[in-house]
């Protein structure tokens, strides 16, 4: 092939490269080998499939639904776009009886819009909104792929690795962030052997080229005071990222930020201090010496004081992970928390707002039962010994390295095993929230 990326040359017969791509595909899955014809794009995205455990007759799960769905696309940066991507294909995709898709950067469709008797053939093998479809879950296809590679691709027919799938061709191209390069996700074309042409590739291409400079043109780089973001979660030291510099604060200037962040009206010296030291010895004189230095490194226009307060929005990403989780995004609540919000601090306004996002998060995680969610949470540091999560765990994934863990968890804690409601009369023993 002249260009790698393009599934077929003009010219070229694609009834008989279908044979010849089935007949590799069926080798590759029984013996683990990639013959010739199959582009070496290809052959290595069928590999990294098998790697991660991908079968042939596999199928994508549906991972946001209905409340998730709608408020992650309504937060995506790609939304913003939307109108750009129905403008440039939807008239293609409706005419040509294709589907125009866009998904996330972990390759979750986002939206699939087109024909209407093309989205009903889709639906049989969940190419539907809130369905992930990385390489890493249904194997190689476009829009995974070029997440994946951060490239333009064509797949044409059994180059798809699951079955299902491979009376498809479709073509994605990644979109990234036009300020920091960073990818937001793909668009795809998905449709039939019509597509399989280098000009869908070049199509595709073109549209992800024009949204990234719409998003330049709808979020210009922000300047000046309006542009701090603050990361607490995970870390007992924020970083505060200020007019395109990144401000690494001590654990009391971080606690200072939370607070002030937390309130925009502003806190008295008082309500500080309160908020900040659990020793009443404190003195104010103290307080004061801590906002002069955090004055100097911040810059005099961003922290006021009489009251103390910001004069700028400061969004933190623990006001992102509180934000999801209120609009029933638990996926993506769930994906912003990177652990506990300045895990380290004893400032008892910052030790409650902690345990306020903790205890939200896995209150939401366990009426919800998702078994990823909670495989996720317990095996991250700050879920390792959650005893609680681990039992409802143990509900809906009754594996036996979970019941092991799960045991081995009652038997540190010195607590009553875990029984069923109906072997309890509905009691259970719960742990105390992590803070």
């Amino acid at each position: 092939m002249t260009d790698p990326w393009v599934a077929l040359e003009p010219g070229a017969d694609p009834a008989e490269r279908v044979r010849v791509l089935r007949r590799a595909h069926e080798t590759f899955t029984t013996a683990g080998t990639v013959s010739r014809p199959v582009r070496e794009v290809v052959a290595e995205s069928w590999r990294r499939s098998a790697r991660a455990g991908v079968g042939p007759d596999g199928t994508a799960s549906v991972e946001l639904t209905d409340g998730d769905l709608g408020a992650y696309r309504a937060e995506h940066p790609l939304a913003r776009v939307m109108p750009l991507f129905r403008e440039l294909m939807g008239t293609f995709a409706a005419d040509g009886e294709h589907l125009l898709a866009v998904c996330d950067a972990h390759g979750r469709l986002l939206w699939v819009e087109g024909h209407p008797a093309t989205r009903r053939l889709a639906d049989r093998m969940n190419f539907v909104p809130g369905a992930r479809w990385s390489e890493t879950a249904v194997g190689t296809n476009a829009p995974g792929t070029a997440v994946a590679l951060d490239r333009p691709v064509q797949v044409f027919a059994a180059e798809h690795f699951i079955r299902r799938v491979q009376p498809w061709t479709c073509a994605a191209a990644p979109v990234h962030d036009p300020h920091t390069g960073r990818v937001l996700g793909a668009v795809d074309i998905t449709g039939g052997d019509g597509l399989a042409h280098p000009h869908s590739l070049g199509f595709v291409q073109a549209v992800a080229r024009a949204a990234e400079s719409q998003l330049a043109l709808l979020a210009p780089p922000r300047r000046g005071e309006d542009s701090a973001l603050l990361s607490v979660l995970g870390r007992d030291e924020a970083e505060l990222r200020l007019d395109g510099h990144r401000i690494r604060l001590s654990r009391r200037h971080s606690e200072i930020l939370v607070l002030l962040a937390r309130h925009p009206e502003g806190l008295t010296g008082d309500e500080l201090l309160c908020g900040l030291y659990a020793d009443e010895s404190v003195t104010p004189v103290t307080l004061r010496a801590e906002l002069a230095r955090l004055r100097r490194l911040v810059g005099p226009g961003l922290l006021a004081s009489r009251p103390y307060r910001l004069t700028a929005a400061v969004e933190s990403d623990a006001t992102v992970v509180e934000r999801r989780l209120e609009a029933g995004a638990l996926t993506s609540a769930v994906e912003a928390y990177a652990g506990p919000l300045l895990p380290g601090s004893q400032a008892p306004a910052v030790v409650r707002l902690r345990r306020l996002l903790a205890d939200g998060l896995r209150a939401a995680l366990i009426a919800h039962g998702d078994p990823d969610l909670l495989a996720d949470w317990a095996r991250a540091p700050w879920g390792e010994d959650d005893l609680e999560v681990w039992r409802a765990l143990a509900a809906v994934r009754p594996s036996a390295p979970v019941r092991a863990r799960l045991s081995a968890l009652e038997a540190e804690l010195a607590v009553p095993p875990h029984r069923t409601p109906a072997q309890t009369g509905g009691a259970t023993y719960l742990q105390r929230p992590p803070v």
